[in-house]
């Protein structure tokens, strides 16, 4: 059953234990002593999909379709009503299949509203109908089209042909009336992936590089019959997917992603050229361990943090904060393109 798979992904989440690298080490910015700034009027707001975000961050949601999807949704729809931050569910494949699982999605139109930004979420090989109906469903602000192929071939019941999955993001991106954001699952967005993207018209790109959820080994540990442990490291570290996309291009919007937990990986993102962050194990491992207090204090931490920083740079807003110098070195430096 697919909601019975949903709930093994966060059981599987929760047991993993792989410990990726997101090359955010070897990024190093330097610190300004003569700060002249007043840390209450750092502006840590962006303008994203139209609408105002106080924090520039994307919560990305792991799951929907069962009774803990229902609870994770509603909680992670208040943490980002709360704090004005930017909500995607998780993949909506399960509620198109079983009218019953709707509600664990709909439910967070019961906390935001129209301030707020709230994103659908489905495979990119998905007809364009279904989008629509995933669209419809939540009254979503966008639509953001994963691509799994790692995931997909490791998981028992997944995808195995890709065949023309260009073509249909590109249909979708001209036909649908919302932007299209195009995401990775955890492997990361190439130089030749972001290039071909934008040759579709695609304006959205959420890399979600090597070093967050690792959904090779979550797949894994759901199967008996083979094994893929070997193939835990597959991917390329954030740091590198940020750099080498925004070296093609300033005329999209970047999206820094995967393995993003603390407020250095945030401003290190931004410095690198994303225009804002996206989370989503961090947020949830906070949920599931302690609760929705649990988590409020961790995105508080992070936003102090991140505030910390830009002080201590010397950058009073976003915009600032992207123009900082940055040097890498190590092996982030050896596997980036110059």
């Amino acid at each position: 059953m697919e909601n019975e798979r949903k709930k093994e992904h966060i059981e599987n989440f929760l047991k993993s234990n792989f410990k990726s690298n997101t090359l955010f080490e070897n990024v190093y910015i330097e610190h300004f002593a003569l700060t002249d700034l007043n840390f209450d009027e750092i502006d840590t707001s962006i303008e994203f999909l139209g609408k105002k975000l106080s924090f520039p961050l994307l919560v990305n949601a792991m799951t929907g379709g069962d009774e803990t999807s229902f609870d994770v949704n509603e909680d992670l729809s208040r943490l980002c009503k709360n704090f004005n931050l930017a909500f995607e569910v998780g993949s909506q494949k399960v509620a198109l299949k079983d009218e019953e699982l709707v509600e664990t999605f709909t439910v967070v139109n019961d906390v935001l509203d129209k301030k707020n930004i709230l994103i659908s979420n489905l495979s990119a090989l998905s007809s364009f109908d279904d989008v629509k109906k995933s669209i419809e469903m939540i009254n979503a602000d966008a639509i953001s089209l994963h691509l799994n192929p790692a995931q997909e071939i490791v998981q028992f019941e997944g995808d195995r042909n890709f065949f023309g999955i260009l073509e249909n993001i590109e249909n979708i991106v001209k036909n649908i009336d919302v932007p299209v954001i195009v995401k990775e699952t955890g492997c990361g967005i190439s130089k030749k992936t972001c290039e071909k993207l934008l040759s579709v018209g695609v304006k959205y790109i959420d890399v979600s590089g090597f070093g967050g959820t690792n959904f090779i080994e979550i797949e894994d540990l759901r199967r008996t019959d083979l094994d893929f442990t070997n193939i835990y490291s597959w991917g390329i570290p954030t740091a590198k997917c940020i750099i080498d996309c925004r070296k093609i291009s300033d005329d999209f919007t970047l999206i820094g992603s995967g393995g993003i937990k603390t407020g250095e990986d945030i401003v290190k993102a931004i410095v690198l050229g994303s225009d804002m962050v996206a989370i989503a194990g961090e947020i949830l491992r906070y949920l599931i361990h302690g609760g929705y207090k649990f988590a409020e204090d961790y995105l508080k931490s992070l936003i102090y943090q991140t505030k910390m920083i830009m002080l201590l740079l010397g950058v009073k807003n976003i915009e600032e904060l992207k123009k900082v110098e940055y040097k890498t070195f190590g092996k982030l430096k050896d596997i980036c393109e110059y």
